[in-house]
């Protein structure tokens, strides 16, 4: 099993014991039902790119081409435009469309109007050791501006250490079986992240660490939270010593940032349990 898959586990059972109910959610499911979750505050994780320990979770399959994509259209080409973002093949924004075709002063809106990745890269290059190295989606201009989905997964803290590039992605809530959760699609967009900045700047991606302020189960998820928990005692059965850890690598002689495409990242050992668990959505 690797690591994230360990996390997973814990994870879940972390929130089965000892989650606490909400009140009055925001959410709710397509029928109009209330999206009640199931929470644990502070969550952690960790992983250390530069030995393998890619986070990507196997206990079922993960969009992981679509998470990049979704990456692309935050950092690297900036839009906040529904249209934009399903033709880059990013088709879940639909339900957050504020009226206009776009998301809101959101994500890639504000991206593009700090210019944040260009701003990181240049304080990386010219102060590789300086400590200020942080960028924020969550700007209160912007969230005034426009109605719109609050950013969740909203800061990256960036520190060098010799000749690697380390990265810290703080979330302020996370849907754990959908996208927050280990080896989701969180943190291997993330992650995947971390590599192309590491590639352009010259260093070697190392380690990436999650913190999440309030994790959740939806209560329609229960089901499948348990499914995970089945899956994982049953491959930890069968799986024999030795067996390679999955991971996504960016191969390519590419270094500039702008030009990455999901052509250049290949993904190596990944056999996830099947089939697809149906995860209803709060909206």
């Amino acid at each position: 099993m690797n690591k994230a898959d360990r996390y997973m586990k814990s994870d879940i059972e972390h929130i089965l014991s000892d989650g606490y109910k909400d009140v009055n959610p925001r959410p709710k499911y397509s029928d109009g039902t209330p999206a009640h979750t199931i929470s644990v505050n502070h969550v952690m994780r960790q992983y250390d790119l530069s030995k393998g320990e890619f986070p990507i979770c196997t206990l079922r399959p993960m969009a992981w081409k679509t998470a990049i994509r979704e990456l692309f259209i935050i950092y690297q080409h900036p839009t906040n435009v529904i249209a934009e973002m399903e033709a880059m093949k990013v088709n879940w924004w639909g339900p957050w469309d504020i009226g206009d075709g776009t998301i809101g002063q959101r994500y890639g809106a504000t991206v593009s109007r700090y210019d944040l990745i260009r701003n990181l890269i240049k304080d990386i290059e010219k102060d590789p050791y300086g400590r200020r190295k942080v960028v924020s989606l969550w700007q209160e201009t912007d969230l005034r501006e426009t109605a719109g989905l609050a950013p969740c997964a909203f800061l990256t803290i960036w520190n060098v250490r010799g000749e690697y590039l380390d990265m810290m992605l703080v979330q302020r809530s996370g849907d754990m079986l959908t996208a927050s959760g280990a080896g989701g699609m969180n943190e291997i967009q993330y992650a995947a992240l971390l590599m192309m900045i590491a590639k352009h700047t010259g260093y070697k991606p190392g380690v990436f660490s999650h913190v999440v302020a309030n994790e959740q189960i939806y209560d329609r998820h229960m089901d499948a939270a348990h499914e995970m928990l089945r899956r994982y005692g049953e491959k930890a059965a069968a799986e024999e010593p030795g067996t390679p850890e999955p991971y996504i690598a960016l191969e390519t002689d590419k270094t500039d940032f702008y030009e990455f495409t999901i052509e250049d990242f290949k993904i190596h050992d990944y056999k996830a349990v099947k089939p697809q668990l149906v995860l209803d959505l709060g909206i």
